[in-house]
C-alpha cells in the first residue's frame, strides 16, 4: 500500500473555505472512479497548510495509475487553479 500526502496553501484567502470545500469533495469523489484508490480524506489545516489530503492507494502502479487518470486530472486543473504552494510525499506502507 502507499499513503500519498499533499499539503496545499490557498491563493485566494477571502475564498478560502469554498475552494478548500470545493476540492474536499471533488479528490474524496474520486475514490471509487480510479482503480486502486483505496481511500482519500481531506481535512483542512490550521497550522502551515491550508489543505491536506491523505490518500491510500493499492501499490505504487496504482499511484502512477491515479497520477494520469483522466478523472484524477481534470480535479487537478481546479486545484491548481485555486492554490499558491504544494508539497508532497509518498510513503510505502507495510
Amino acid at each position: 500500500m502507499v499513503r500519498h500526502i499533499v499539503l496545499w496553501n490557498l491563493a485566494d484567502k477571502a475564498n478560502a473555505a469554498q475552494n478548500a470545500a470545493i476540492m474536499k469533495q471533488k479528490l474524496e469523489a474520486l475514490v471509487g472512479v480510479v482503480p486502486g484508490l483505496l481511500h482519500a480524506e481531506v481535512s483542512t489545516g490550521f497550522a502551515g497548510f491550508d489543505v491536506a489530503l491523505v490518500a491510500e492507494l493499492a501499490s505504487r502502479e496504482a499511484l502512477a495509475v491515479y497520477a494520469g487518470h483522466p478523472a484524477h486530472c481534470k480535479v487537478k486543473e481546479f486545484v491548481h487553479s485555486v492554490i499558491s504552494e504544494r508539497v508532497f510525499c509518498d510513503c510505502e506502507m507495510p
